[in-house]
């Protein structure tokens, strides 16, 4: 989990949304101890991390190097995700309810606990604003549901994220928003961000290891530990939104990632301090 992992080169990405992505800011509700949700602020440079995974990845066909990007589809090695209803209100307070079904169509009801949850729920717009970190509750019958309010109209898409036998999955699906919707150009990369929570950080990128360092009115912030590491960072790329994986380094706010193709990316941090989870976003561009 402390191994830089070389991500290779995949599918083509599918044409860009109107020419752009850019972030919703603030968090709503951040996923204190009790699962809620945490948004992305509209400021810049991060990589969404799934927090570390475990040595068993590396040992076992489902790791991120035999699967560098994940979220590109509803089925994967056998599994696929049902959502119960893609079509949600505007600024409505929802239940949002999924299955992840075998070949035959049972539901699936045992899951590995990665990053101390058992269900990873990553919420994006397709221009990447939006962004929610959840993690749903799972029901006997083996539904998952969790509460999501989406408060501007469009398209989005659902990453369900879960290991199962030791192998890691990441399946996706696309959520509509009633309304047209307002798709915001990416922001330009840039070193800094402020995050939801008021945080400055600033993000270094030396090859493939992204650093950040968080502070807050000039004075250095210690982030405490959320999901089993000192920060969490998801990567998805603009366009077709390729989700991207992301390992923690021991030390500190870092981590080790390749972006695989020419573009641009949004990176989403998320780190606790004071006992509130907080997001903030970057944009990274490669030539």
């Amino acid at each position: 989990m402390n191994a830089p992992t070389k991500i290779a080169a995949f599918a083509a990405a599918l044409a860009l949304v109107s020419g752009g992505a850019a972030l919703a800011g603030g968090a709503v509700d951040p996923d204190r101890d009790t699962d809620q949700t945490a948004h992305a602020t509209e400021d810049d440079p991060a990589m969404d991390t799934k927090a570390p995974h475990t040595e068993s990845e590396q040992k076992h066909g489902g790791s991120s190097e035999a699967h560098p990007v994940r979220g590109l589809a509803v089925a994967e090695n056998g599994l696929r995700i049902v959502v119960d209803d893609p079509e949600l209100r505007r600024g409505e307070r929802e239940r949002l309810a999924f299955r992840i079904v075998d070949e035959r169509g049972a539901t699936i009801r045992d899951f590995d606990v990665e990053h101390e949850k058992r269900m990873h729920l990553i919420i994006a717009r397709r221009d990447l604003t939006g962004f929610q970190h959840l993690h749903p509750q799972q029901g006997p019958d083996g539904t998952w549901t969790t509460d999501v309010t989406l408060p501007d109209a469009g398209s989005y898409r659902l990453f369900a994220d879960f290991v199962r036998g030791d192998e890691s999955h990441t399946l996706a699906s696309d959520l509509r928003v009633d309304g047209e919707g307002d798709l915001r150009p990416l922001p330009a990369p840039q070193p800094t961000a402020v995050s939801d929570g008021g945080y400055d950080v600033r993000l270094d990128r030396d090859g493939s290891e992204l650093r950040f360092a968080i502070s807050r009115d000039g004075e250095a912030v210690e982030t405490e530990p959320y999901l089993g590491a000192g920060g969490h960072l998801v990567a998805l790329r603009e366009g077709d939104m390729a989700f991207l994986h992301v390992h923690p380094n021991d030390d500190g706010v870092s981590f080790e990632a390749e972006l695989p193709t020419e573009g641009r990316y949004r990176l989403f941090l998320q780190f606790k301090h004071e006992g509130r989870v907080h997001t903030v976003a970057f944009t990274q561009e490669v030539r």
